[in-house]
C-alpha cells in the first residue's frame, strides 16, 4: 500500500513546482542560478534563489536557460585548504583534489539526490562524525572529507581502490565484496578520481596551469 503525501511533502512539491512554472513562462531563458529552500519552525516552505542563510537548502541548478548543472573551476581558496588538510593528516593533495572535482565539480553548495553535500560530498551521518555543523562551509567540509579519507586509507592499509570504492560506496559494501563493489557508479568513481589525480600529479611535475573540465558528481 503506498503511503499517502504529507500536507507538508504537498506544500514542497506546489512550491517547487510554482517556481518551475514561473521560469517555464518567462519570456526569454532564465539567468543561471539556483533554487533554495527551508522550513520554518511552523512549517511553511520559504524559497529563494539565493542560500540567505545555511537555513537554505539546495534544490537545483541550472545553466543559462537549460536548467543543467553549471560547471565550476578550482577556486583558489579550496586548493589552500585542501593542502593545508592533507599536510595536516598526511593524505595525498591530487587525490584529494581529484575526488573534490568528481564529487561535486568544485561546488561548493552542491547537493545530491542522495543527501550528500559540499565539496567532499559529506552524507548527514559522516558530517555528524566528524562534528561539521555547515556542510556547505568549504573549510569544514573539506577538513572531514579529507579526516575520513584518511580513516578510510588506514582501514583498508592504504589501499586507495578500496578507500575511495568505501568512501563512494561504503566500507560496509567494500566488506561484505571483499572488494570494489560490483556497482556501476563506484567503479566509475574509482575510476575517474584516480585518473584526475593521475593528471593533477602529472601538471604539478610539469608546473602547468590546472584545467577543470565538467565532471558529473558522484552521488547522485
Amino acid at each position: 500500500m503506498r503511503r499517502r503525501r504529507s500536507r507538508l511533502d504537498l506544500l514542497f512539491l506546489a512550491g517547487v513546482a510554482a517556481t518551475l512554472l514561473a521560469l517555464a513562462l518567462a519570456p526569454r531563458p532564465a539567468a543561471a542560478g539556483a533554487l533554495f529552500y527551508y522550513v520554518d519552525k511552523d512549517g511553511v516552505y520559504h524559497f529563494s534563489d539565493q542560500r540567505k542563510t545555511p537555513q537554505y537548502n539546495k534544490v537545483m541548478m541550472w545553466q543559462n536557460g537549460d536548467y543543467e548543472a553549471s560547471t565550476y573551476a578550482l577556486d583558489p581558496q579550496y586548493k589552500e585548504i585542501a593542502s593545508s588538510a592533507c599536510k595536516t593528516y598526511e593524505v595525498d593533495e591530487n587525490l584529494v583534489l581529484a575526488m573534490m572535482r568528481v564529487e561535486s565539480n568544485f561546488n561548493s553548495e552542491a547537493i545530491s539526490r542522495k543527501g550528500a553535500q559540499g565539496l567532499m560530498q559529506l552524507m548527514p551521518e559522516t558530517a555528524r562524525r566528524y562534528r561539521v555543523s555547515d556542510t556547505f562551509n568549504p573549510r569544514d567540509n573539506i577538513y572531514a572529507g579529507v579526516l575520513h579519507l584518511k580513516a578510510l586509507l588506514l582501514k583498508y592499509q592504504g589501499n586507495e581502490k578500496l578507500a575511495l570504492a568505501a568512501y563512494n560506496a561504503g566500507s560496509g559494501a567494500v566488506d561484505k565484496y571483499q572488494g570494489i563493489p560490483p556497482y556501476p557508479e563506484t567503479q566509475t568513481y574509482v575510476k575517474l578520481v584516480l585518473k584526475f589525480r593521475d593528471q593533477y600529479r602529472e601538471q604539478a611535475l610539469n608546473g602547468s596551469p590546472e584545467t577543470q573540465p565538467s565532471a558529473s558528481a558522484a552521488h547522485d
